[in-house]
């Protein structure tokens, strides 16, 4: 657990081991860090010596022999605020660039369970803000109803986020609009013979396009501008016709 911790930090594996064997060592060479850590010897050296630039390792001599010792845990928050800092004063500089960049739209895919998940943790990222959607009755017959119950369901309602949505009249789907307004949704229902629609469609933040084949165990968010501005469009014709 403090491996995968540290390493989040910013050391790397074996940074992390011979780190760690240090602070268990105390005042130590480096045939015993090397032992401790599971590191060879020869990248123990290597090691030390980028932990030393980074002030988490110092030396002493005792006896003409070189003894290495461990500095306080803490200089890795000092070490962190100092990355922060930094990447604060070119922060402007480096987002300036991003006006050069051809905005082409950002496609993430992802697989299974965890994966379709992943739109809804998403969709959460923008509180106090309106959600329209296609959906279709997939949710409720191949996905867990746990995570929307327990999760995504309060999550939404702390969060604001209303929904205006289409779906097929079905009794399944007149059941769950039952609970619109406690979900900060509205609903309007087309013929089940009008509405071929199998997969979930929603529109959401300022340019999030999430989609969803639930049978399929498949989901994917698109990060553009004019696909949602033109899906948006042909939602609002849709909730304008739909009485």
């Amino acid at each position: 657990m403090l491996q995968k911790e540290l390493q989040k930090a910013g050391l790397s594996e074996a940074e992390t081991k011979v780190y760690l064997a240090a602070l268990e060592l105390g005042e130590t060479t480096i045939v015993r860090l090397a032992k401790k850590s599971g590191v060879k010897r020869t990248t123990t050296y290597l090691v030390v010596d980028t932990l030393k630039e980074k002030g988490l390792i110092s030396s002493l001599k005792k006896k003409n022999k070189v003894f290495f010792y461990a500095e306080d845990p803490r200089v890795l928050e000092r070490i962190m605020d100092e990355r922060k800092n930094a990447l604060s004063k070119i922060m402007p500089e480096l987002l300036s660039f991003t006006n050069l960049i051809d905005k082409k739209p950002q496609v993430r895919y992802f697989e299974g369970a965890e994966g379709i998940k992943e739109v809804f943790k998403n969709i959460l990222h923008y509180p106090n803000q309106e959600m329209c959607a296609w959906f279709s009755e997939s949710f409720a017959t191949d996905f867990e109803e746990e995570f929307f119950h327990n999760y995504y369901r309060p999550q939404k309602r702390i969060k604001r986020i209303n929904t205006r949505a289409i779906l097929p009249d079905t009794p399944l789907i007149r059941k769950m609009i039952a609970n619109d307004q406690r979900d900060l949704r509205q609903s309007k229902l087309l013929p089940v013979d009008q509405y071929n629609i199998d997969i979930e469609i929603d529109i959401y933040g300022n340019n999030k396009v999430g989609i969803i084949s639930y049978e399929e165990k498949f989901a994917m968010i698109i990060e553009s501008q004019k696909i949602h501005k033109s899906l948006k469009s042909i939602f609002e014709v849709m909730w304008g016709m739909i009485k």
